[in-house]
């Protein structure tokens, strides 16, 4: 798995990985961009029809609008790693070509994927990932004193980054049935790979590129586990 990842990281050289990863910051920037521009000229218009008298509730509330624009720099910032991702998310199947082309060139074309079928993966992953955070916020508040709190949450996002980036690989090569058998057989070294994602996802600056990265390295955990796995 640690070569997996390594070959994921070297092949970032490679001009169609990294056209998404900037398409992604850059992508980031527009709509950082435009939040910000939208928020401060609204903030904008409120304070202009907000009574300007020179009373302790006026000094209030204009205090809170200044508070709300500098605000609006700050935590867009802090959101800048998540619309990066997200940005890029919408280009991962090109990442795993990419990888497939040059590491398992004897691959035939992708399966074809329907909407119908795209959306139920989607919608179930959803309803997983809500019910899974739900069912550990106890354990989180539990361990909140005792430290482990960490432990938790990469066991959590491990699961549900390594089912994701399982799900977004082993679907262009299996249908949803034998994806799912393939996910439960092989859940522990699944689970590992993705707790090794949630650490990209949480590096600054490297989780920028992490979708990436995730991808191609899952495309290798992927075609490793199709080798050492009984046919389905």
């Amino acid at each position: 798995m640690i070569a997996a990842l390594f070959k994921a990281f070297r092949q970032l050289s490679d001009p169609r990985l990294r056209r998404v990863v900037k398409l992604g910051v850059v992508g980031a920037l527009l709509c950082y961009a435009l939040l910000v521009a939208g928020m401060w000229l609204g903030l904008g218009a409120l304070a202009e029809r907000l009574p300007a008298d020179q009373s302790w509730v006026g000094w209030a509330v204009a205090g809170l609008v200044v508070t709300g624009k500098l605000g609006l720099v700050v935590v867009p910032l802090l959101l800048f790693p998540a619309l990066a991702t997200t940005v890029s998310s919408f280009m991962l199947e090109q990442v795993a070509d990419a990888v497939e082309a040059r590491h398992y060139p004897e691959l035939n074309w992708p399966r074809p994927q329907r909407w119908p079928e795209m959306l139920g993966t989607t919608l179930r992953f959803l309803a997983a990932a809500v019910v899974i955070n739900l069912l550990a916020l106890p354990f989180y508040l539990a361990l909140l004193f005792t430290g482990l709190t960490l432990i938790a949450f990469y066991a959590v996002n491990g699961y549900l980054l390594g089912r994701e980036y399982f799900e977004v690989v082993a679907l262009r090569r299996l249908t949803p049935a034998e994806a799912r058998l393939l996910f439960r057989n092989r859940l522990g070294k699944l689970w590992l790979a993705g707790a090794m994602i949630t650490f990209l996802f949480s590096v600054p600056v490297l989780n920028l590129a992490a979708p990436v990265i995730a991808t191609a390295f899952m495309v290798h955990v992927f075609q490793s586990l199709q080798r050492t796995t009984p046919k389905l």
